[in-house]
């Protein structure tokens, strides 16, 4: 039996960096907005921020599934068609954000798979990004692997985030948001004046609703990136997830993050306690990511973690999540 997992030096567990509580400042000494020499695009799926939830089912259907996030809203999953895959966040019927991969998708004014050359050629990208609400005046600070990775882009009244694949460079996804929606989930550094904009405090039923969900956009997005490089979907395994999910859960419950648990030991010993049989096991594991989407973007453009992603020889995946501790098991079965 083959056992890999990430415990060497050139690959640490994959841990989000922007999740500290931004600071509050007084004022701004630059407090112009960005934003003005910026347009909505006519045309695409940026076209539905803002508007009301009819418009993306007559357009699109009634969604495939519906699942709870972190953030308020509601994710409406559309997957299926021509290999593509989309997540509409929805709240009291207004369309918030959507979460686009898959080269079928009109995302204008870019296009899935562009080259990164063409994006940094036609769009102007700033390391500071002012966003103002009635609730007060937010700026966003992108450090420069922000910039080359996951670049954010006003349109007008709202934003894009992109994700590029810095291994093909290439655009992998596209995530477009309004202004509540990003100040909400801050996923760069960020100073404000005004009132921070807080999710709600959620309940253990809160979060066991949103961990369901993301467990299965975690499997659904791993398939839909190793169709783009033309490997073998992987199927879901329901045992291979109980570990992972013990383990984000033990993760969570004793602080610490690591491949080896001080209760129940490696990945190897972990699957062997459970009786599973296979023939090579790899595990990836990420925390205080914003959600699952962000995740597997992660894994992504993290050396090891994508080779264990994008492993052909894997046949099975399971994926726990506990709150925003991921991890993700891939297994080989003849």
């Amino acid at each position: 039996m083959i056992f890999t997992h990430s415990t060497n030096e050139d690959d640490e567990p994959l841990k989000d960096q922007n999740s500290a509580t931004p600071p509050k400042i007084d004022y701004f000494m630059d407090d112009e907005d960005t934003m003005e020499d910026t347009t909505r695009p006519q045309e695409g799926l940026s076209v539905y921020i803002g508007k009301d939830s009819q418009a993306i089912i007559e357009d699109y259907g009634k969604p495939e599934r519906i699942e709870p996030s972190a953030y308020g809203y509601d994710w409406w999953i559309y997957r299926g068609f021509n290999g593509t895959y989309m997540q509409v966040g929805v709240t009291k019927k207004k369309v918030v954000t959507i979460y686009a991969i898959g080269n079928q998708l009109n995302v204008a004014p870019f296009t899935i798979g562009q080259p990164v050359e063409d994006i940094f050629r036609s769009t102007i990208l700033e390391t500071e990004i002012t966003a103002s609400t009635e609730d007060g005046t937010y700026r966003f600070e992108l450090s420069e692997e922000d910039l080359y990775i996951r670049p954010l882009v006003p349109l007008g009244e709202i934003f894009a985030q992109l994700s590029i694949d810095k291994y093909t460079g290439t655009l992998s996804s596209i995530r477009f948001l309004d202004k509540k929606t990003l100040i909400t989930q801050k996923p760069y550094e960020l100073v404000y004046n005004g009132r921070l904009l807080e999710p709600k405090e959620l309940q253990r039923d809160d979060w066991r609703a949103i961990e369901e969900g993301s467990k299965q956009q975690v499997f659904d997005i791993t398939n839909i990136i190793r169709e783009r490089f033309d490997l073998n979907p992987l199927k879901w395994d329901e045992e291979v997830s109980a570990v992972a999910y013990d383990h984000s859960k033990n993760m969570a419950k004793l602080g610490y993050f690591s491949h080896d648990s001080p209760e129940n030991g490696s990945l190897a010993e972990r699957l062997d306690s459970q009786g599973i049989e296979y023939d090579a096991a790899a595990e990836n594991i990420a925390k205080d990511y914003i959600d699952g989407p962000a995740i597997v973007e992660g894994w992504l453009n993290s050396d090891t973690h994508r080779k264990t992603l994008l492993d052909d020889k894997y046949t099975n995946l399971g994926v726990g999540v506990y709150q925003k501790y991921y991890t993700q098991t891939f297994i080989e079965v003849e």
